[in-house]
């Protein structure tokens, strides 16, 4: 279950985070607002998903303000109205690697038309409903700051109800059921662990591994639609070998 956290690695490495840190906002801003209107109301102590969407805010140095503004704007409160549309394109990337892309858009034409043209460019498809989401399971993802201890981590996350608590990445990764993600979080938090991402990801029951070219000619594809304003997440079934992100980060 490495992929996810093998993938935020590299987009560090390559400065992606800071040079992208207002589209970062304006994402969190959105998932704030959604997390809000569908009926999970303004406060973070009854909205676990309000509240992930705060703690990933947080972490990217959003200020206080913005945070508040967007809490407002969900609100009611803020001097717009405008709706944002949860959805999930599927599709294929060179070599047949399965693509989860997640959207969050005011706009589902412009999104459909971006995500198409993403795909098209860089030699992939897109694919019906449900062709690629099979292949995937839905889990909890949080990423430890600092140098914990990994066993004294590993007892507080499974006594949280962790599913995996893995050292990879030089970093302390553990990973949840869906049910769990909130709850696993804030025990972390609680027991004085920096939370530095906590998120639900698309895990993919097998990887597909490749050659290291093929998988830069993957990986092109997944930049490119993080790029995308619209998209929250990419998810891919791509096994990422040493090879291939060395490849990638030389270009």
């Amino acid at each position: 279950m490495s992929g996810h956290s093998k993938w935020s690695t590299i987009k560090r490495k390559k400065g992606a985070e800071d040079a992208k840190r207002s589209k970062i906002f304006t994402r969190v801003t959105k998932e704030i607002v959604t997390a809000i209107r569908e009926g999970g109301g303004g406060d973070p102590e009854f909205n676990p998903r309000l509240r992930l969407a705060i703690d990933k805010a947080k972490a990217a140095n959003m200020p206080k303000d913005n945070i508040e503004r967007a809490i407002k704007k969900g609100t009611g409160q803020g001097d717009d109205g405008v709706e944002f549309e949860e959805i999930i394109y599927e599709g294929y990337a060179p070599h047949g690697v399965a693509i989860i892309v997640e959207v969050l858009t005011d706009n589902r034409n412009r999104s459909l038309a971006e995500v198409k043209h993403a795909f098209n460019r860089n030699n992939g498809t897109m694919a019906n409903t449900g062709a690629v989401l099979w292949q995937f399971e839905q889990k909890g993802f949080i990423q430890l700051g600092g140098s914990p201890d990994f066993d004294e981590v590993f007892m507080v996350a499974a006594d949280a109800g962790a599913e995996d608590v893995i050292s990879e990445d030089d970093a302390v990764n553990i990973y949840t059921s869906r049910e769990n993600l909130n709850e696993v979080a804030q025990a972390l938090s609680q027991n004085g662990y920096e939370v530095t991402e906590s998120q639900l990801i698309w895990v993919p029951k097998n990887e597909v591994e490749l050659s290291a070219d093929e998988s830069v000619a993957v990986m092109k594809l997944i930049e490119r639609l993080e790029e995308l304003d619209d998209i929250q997440n990419v998810s891919s079934n791509l096994s990422l070998s040493e090879a291939a992100i060395a490849a990638f980060e030389a270009q």
